[in-house]
């Protein structure tokens, strides 16, 4: 193990014997463990929002422009687009009529 000088507030350094001795634990340990688990818990939350990044990327770069072309292509196709409705059902999604430029129903 390597020796370091941590810098801490004088309350929360009173707080930290206290809870140590209460413990019945070199409050060396405690910080250890604490350190321990908040890199953990940082090193955990980082990996799963990184694992986000780039998910939408289709490579294109007028996906804007296209993106009603984009979203009914599947229902072109003759195959309706499934999407998921409130409460978790699943229901074929309706295209935005022509003539009101509102969603049929």
């Amino acid at each position: 193990m390597k020796r370091t000088t941590v810098f801490l507030d004088e309350q929360l350094e009173r707080e930290l014997q206290a809870f140590a001795r209460r413990q019945g634990r070199p409050t060396a340990a405690l910080v250890r463990e604490a350190v321990e688990r908040y890199i953990i818990a940082v090193r955990g939350s980082t990996r799963e929002r990184l694992g986000f990044i780039g998910v939408g990327r289709s490579g294109h770069r007028d996906t804007a422009q296209r993106h009603e072309e984009l979203l009914w292509e599947d229902e072109a196709k003759g195959r309706a687009t499934r999407v998921a409705a409130p409460g978790g059902t699943a229901r074929a999604a309706s295209r935005p009529s022509k003539a009101s430029g509102r969603k049929a129903r």
